[in-house]
């Protein structure tokens, strides 16, 4: 449909993880997963491009959810060091994912395509 109109808006939600190998999980499938759809998003962009379809792609670190909740009260050492890791030394929220997936949806980001944009901690400037 987009590309008939002539006109649309991709946001994927990839990972950090797409960017660098996180330590010490062992999650190579999950890396694997998120760097194809970090490729995808800038194949993708240069094919639709032509079309006036952007593709872009959120990148998020280590953010506050069920699943992270976990590994913060099993074991102290894997949170610590995710903090350690994290310049910014605290895990994210997912309003803060939202707001740059918005930012990505939005008429501001109508220069972007093929972006992948972190939003880590800087995580992954480390």
């Amino acid at each position: 449909h987009m590309i008939a109109r002539r006109w649309g808006n991709i946001v994927n939600i990839g990972s950090m993880c797409g960017m660098i190998v996180t330590q010490p999980q062992n999650n190579t499938a999950y890396i694997t997963s998120k760097g194809a759809i970090h490729m995808m998003t800038k194949s993708l962009a240069c094919a639709w491009a032509k079309h006036n379809v952007r593709v872009n792609a959120v990148a998020p670190g280590y953010v506050t959810t069920e699943m992270t909740i976990s590994p913060r009260n099993e074991s102290s050492f894997q949170y610590d060091r995710w903090l350690e890791q994290t310049p910014l030394g605290r895990m994210g929220e997912s309003h803060e994912v939202a707001s740059a997936v918005l930012f990505l949806a939005s008429p501001a980001s109508s220069y972007c395509t093929g972006a992948i944009l972190s939003v880590d901690g800087g995580y992954t400037c480390m």
